[in-house]
């Protein structure tokens, strides 16, 4: 007889990392499958990374890693504001993103936007050690429409936003909200001491597009714009953030502080972030900086990007 937790290894995952790349997973089981009215999902049990989050047939989430993207995404612009009380998130649908929010002490008020209904119920159902209840949490306020259409509406101002939304693509539900036009609204609705985080796209050697097209839109709004970058395996590569505030740098702060806000603030030990990792995923390779200031290319409504 076969072994229910051994993976078949005639029934694969293929996930198209780029045109020019295939990473395959064996899959365990599928766990659901199904189609929302923005996008393909599917949560499968695989050989490789354990249980992941395929949206539209790419990994968005695996519980073997994805510590390491939700930290590098939230605890920068949660570290470097000076006390955040009131966070704003666009995406996040396995609620991964606002766990992390969560576990800071001075947070009192969480607002997620996610236009995806379905999927965050899919998650809330499958993935509990991703979300760990914190949908739950009375701090929370969730709403299910577009991210930027809320921001639009809305007469809130935050201490922290966080850009937590799938890649760009073409007829996707998300690629309006890497726009210039889209940061202008997210500066207008921070803080004088706020600070936003985006995710960024692929950052390794033959995927630089998107990573530095962001960041170069970026620094059309913002005068303080901070890109970094650290390895997620199940992506299978480098993966690229940026921070973007009027005021607040993160390479301003040393180790040693960003460690003392750590132990001060939490409530939880973090897995991937510390004050050392803080100054490695700062510090930039020189290929990528010099890519990142020859890039000019600022995207638009008008001028969009979007990846494969």
């Amino acid at each position: 007889m076969s072994d229910p937790d051994k993976p078949h290894k005639t029934k694969w995952f293929h996930d198209h990392v780029s045109p020019d790349l295939v990473q395959l997973h064996s899959i365990k089981r599928v766990i659901y499958s199904g189609r929302t009215e923005f996008q393909a999902i599917d949560i499968v049990d695989t050989g490789s990374f354990g249980v992941c989050l395929i949206l539209d047939g790419k990994i968005q989430s695996s519980e073997r890693d994805e510590f390491i993207y939700h930290e590098a995404l939230v605890q920068p612009p949660m570290i470097t504001h000076p006390r955040p009380e009131k966070v704003f998130i666009a995406g996040g649908g396995e609620g991964a993103t606002l766990r992390e929010v969560l576990a800071h002490h001075t947070v009192n008020e969480v607002v997620m936007v996610d236009i995806d209904k379905q999927v965050i119920d899919v998650c809330r159902q499958f993935l509990p050690s991703f979300h760990q209840n914190s949908f739950d949490d009375p701090r929370a306020e969730l709403h299910f429409t577009d991210a930027r259409k809320y921001l639009e509406q809305s007469n809130d101002k935050f201490d922290v936003i966080i850009i937590d939304l799938a890649d760009p693509l073409e007829g996707g539900p998300a690629y309006l909200l890497y726009t210039q036009e889209f940061y202008n609204l997210a500066k207008e609705k921070l803080n004088s001491e706020g600070i936003m985080s985006v995710q960024a796209g692929p950052a390794g050697w033959t995927s630089l597009e998107n990573f530095t097209a962001v960041v170069s839109t970026l620094k059309s709004v913002f005068p303080v714009v901070c890109p970094y970058q650290t390895h997620v395996p199940s992506f299978a590569d480098l993966w690229g953030f940026a921070s973007a505030s009027q005021s607040l740098n993160p390479t301003a702060l040393s180790s040693k502080e960003i460690d003392r806000r750590i132990s001060e603030r939490l409530s939880k030990k973090l897995k991937f972030y510390d004050g050392l990792t803080h100054q490695n995923m700062f510090a930039l390779p020189k290929h990528l900086r010099h890519q990142i200031a020859i890039t000019k290319q600022v995207i638009t409504d008008k001028k969009p990007i979007f990846t494969y």
